[in-house]
């Protein structure tokens, strides 16, 4: 089963729990989290600091493609272990079904953690954007593929007048060129995975990083594992670097974290080109 195909079934059943979540906490429920009228922090903002690692380190169970990754990783001291090894950002699986994450591991990992946090789901429905801000998340994830440009525009209008970001993930230039919205999108994200035979090539952020606007904050996701790749990645103008399962296969993922940031910091010092 290729990607393209796993991620209509994804929708497909991502449509269906949204029905039922619905029902059962109804959208006035939801803006009475305590969340809800919180000031979400910029992902941004710490991905562009300067001397920071731009790691975006995520709490990953498992995936369609290779099943449980680590099942049994606690959330509260892999996610706090992260931000304390460096990581300048985390991004949290929710979805159940398919990636074996709940909306409670983001609150437990906002309770704990004092930088920003990009909820990682599939997202179709507005109801995800309302729900993303009520469970304490900063950032929400659209994903071109599964999207319309209508679609993107105005769930991302949405999140952005909640004072959440918007990190728009492409696969391809067509993809980038039919999606990218200045209005709606705060971030890009390269996946490198190819979404036809599961392969990953950082091939595919560097033949992307020219044809992505310097307004927006470019991020490279999946397929990377070493400093070396990420001072690649550096060169051409990314700033973000999203890390599931390169640190999640570990026992202890935040230690694999630790690790990488430092090797990132002997990297040569770099210039944001961030307009």
């Amino acid at each position: 089963m290729s990607q393209a195909t796993i991620l209509d079934t994804i929708v497909t059943h991502k449509r269906q729990e949204i029905a039922s979540r619905r029902e059962l906490v109804p959208t006035k429920l939801l803006e009475t989290s305590l969340y809800f009228n919180s000031q979400p922090l910029s992902l941004r903002k710490y991905l562009l600091r300067e001397g920071g690692s731009g790691l975006i380190a995520e709490f990953k169970r498992k995936s369609p493609s290779k099943g449980w990754i680590n099942q049994y990783a606690p959330v509260e001291r892999t996610t706090l272990g992260y931000m304390q090894a460096g990581a300048a950002a985390l991004s949290v699986l929710t979805d159940t079904e398919f990636f074996g994450g709940k909306n409670e591991d983001l609150t437990t990992a906002r309770r704990f953690n004092f930088c920003p946090i990009l909820r990682k789901d599939f997202v179709v429905d507005e109801y995800q954007i309302l729900e993303a801000k009520s469970i304490g998340a900063d950032a929400v994830l659209l994903i071109a593929a599964v999207l319309t440009p209508q679609e993107i525009d105005s769930l991302g209008r949405l999140a952005r007048s909640l004072g959440l970001e918007v990190l728009l993930e492409v696969h391809d230039g067509e993809e980038l060129a039919r999606s990218i919205n200045a209005d709606a999108v705060n971030l890009i994200g390269v996946n490198n995975r190819n979404l036809h035979d599961f392969s990953l090539s950082l091939d595919t952020s560097m033949a992307l990083a020219e044809a992505i606007p310097n307004e927006f904050v470019k991020v490279s996701e999946s397929g990377i594992s070493t400093a070396a790749a990420i001072g690649q990645l550096r060169e051409v103008g990314f700033r973000g670097f999203l890390l599931g399962e390169a640190f999640m296969r570990h026992a202890r993922p935040e230690r694999a974290c630790a690790a990488l940031v430092q090797e990132i910091a002997a990297l040569p010092k770099i210039e944001s080109v961030v307009a």
